[in-house]
């Protein structure tokens, strides 16, 4: 029975200290959201002179509303934490009054007895009474020892007081962030049926005319699917490279050894080492698993390849917002940006290649970090060369800005020859 208390002793405990982390992190994730939104809007006030295709207007509107329910959601685990840490504080408000109450009527009765007995020629006489010297001691240390209790006592009973002030503030603030909280989840509840309600109304304008809109987003998707096949085929190409060089330099290392004798030619494999061009892997140096496991060691925390924006077209497959009946695919994230904005790093690494896009004069950089490659699309001046070493957070190009004012840089994730979904890998800064 014992154990069993304790383990709800530690396990209240685990919980009330967990809350105000719970909390923080979510109030970052929200901030981050709303930093996002507020990107939204700034770009919108840009963009509302220039005319806008049915179809952009639509991918706007879904991004919004992505951003709306990511919100709604966030600030609804929100409250579900803020009840939570109301009962938890309620509940040790309720303890702390109950131990108050028995303390305070302890102590009331024995400043009571306390004073019925203060005559200081009793306590002399309850000291002379005594029977022997050890008693008398005794009896001295007795009277220190309670008059010490009266007043550890006394500050037992300021202490929970103060304890119990605070506890009842720390539960006024959440109960006031809760109605704060409520109020945002509502408001944006309302934004979200609006949003809703006009992209509902954008798609009956692509409903009339399906067949020319359908054949638009094919288009654009085979242009997508044409620059992916070209990524592919330059990250193979780089990799086949890279291996036969490092093959290369290893037998070149060995034949040197050889020649001057420190490992002897028996010892050396007879079957060929050198890279044969088939692997769709690096093979990494020891340096390169380095820069590999730093690269995976910040998942989630990397920096966004842009100051600001928001996420517009996310990864992989999806039914596209305005004819939910035609899936699309993207091999990275589309990040819609203020005109003239940069893109940059996001992460140390070195200028594997520069990419011109198909027909237009766009132009991809593909960063390598060990085995991790990340491409920048859609980039106007270029800033940086091939094989040129890179910090993080470094200037790569202009983001294009198209007719309708708009900048969007289209960022893609590869390990390897695999695609990863970049909003797992990046954070918040």
């Amino acid at each position: 029975m014992k154990k069993l208390f304790f383990l709800f002793v530690c396990l209240f405990t685990f919980a009330a200290i967990a809350q105000p982390n719970k909390q923080e992190q979510l109030e970052a994730k929200k901030a981050a959201i709303l930093k996002e939104m507020f990107s939204f809007k700034k770009l919108l006030n840009v963009e509302k002179k220039k005319e806008k295709s049915t179809l952009s207007k639509i991918s706007e509107n879904n991004a919004r509303i992505k951003l709306s329910e990511k919100f709604i959601s966030t600030t609804t685990k929100q409250m579900r934490q803020l009840d939570d840490d109301i009962y938890i504080t309620q509940k040790k408000i309720n303890k702390l009054n109950r131990e108050l109450k028995v303390l305070k009527e302890d102590y009331s009765k024995m400043i009571v007895k306390s004073y019925k007995s203060r005559n200081d020629n009793s306590r002399v006489m309850f000291v002379l009474s005594s029977n022997s010297f050890l008693q008398a001691y005794k009896r001295i240390q007795y009277m220190k020892q309670y008059t010490s209790f009266r007043k550890n006592q006394g500050d037992e009973i300021k202490e929970k007081q103060d304890d119990l002030m605070d506890n009842v503030a720390k539960l006024e603030k959440s109960k006031y962030k809760k109605e704060k909280v409520l109020e945002e989840t509502i408001k944006e509840k309302e934004a979200l049926i609006i949003q809703k309600q006009e992209r509902e109304d954008l798609i009956k304008i692509i409903q009339k005319d399906k067949k020319k809109y359908t054949a638009e987003i094919s288009k654009k998707q085979q242009e997508a699917n044409d620059i992916d096949k070209q990524i592919k085929r330059i990250i193979a190409e780089a990799i086949a490279k890279a291996n036969r060089e490092k093959a290369a330099r290893e037998k070149a290392a060995r034949e040197k050894a050889i020649a001057e004798g420190k490992i002897k030619k028996v010892d050396v494999p007879s079957t060929p080492s050198t890279y044969s061009g088939s692997s769709d892997k690096f093979d990494l140096t020891p340096e390169g698993k380095i820069v590999s496991s730093n690269f995976k060691a910040n998942k989630g925390k990397l920096p966004w390849p842009v100051d600001n924006g928001f996420i517009q077209v996310r990864y992989g497959n999806q039914p596209h917002p305005a004819i939910s009946s035609l899936q699309i695919y993207n091999s990275g994230i589309e990040i819609a940006t203020s005109p003239g904005s940069r893109a940059r790093a996001i992460f140390d690494g070195e200028v594997m290649n520069i990419q011109k896009q198909g027909t237009t004069n766009l132009k991809a950089v593909y960063i390598r970090h060990a085995d991790f490659i990340t491409v920048y699309l859609n980039l106007d001046n270029i800033s940086v060369s091939i094989g040129q070493k890179i910090n993080v957070k470094q200037t790569l190009g202009v983001i294009h800005t198209n007719s309708s004012n708009k900048s969007v840089l289209k960022f893609v994730i590869y390990q390897n020859s695999d695609t990863l979904n970049p909003e797992s890998w990046l954070g918040r800064s």
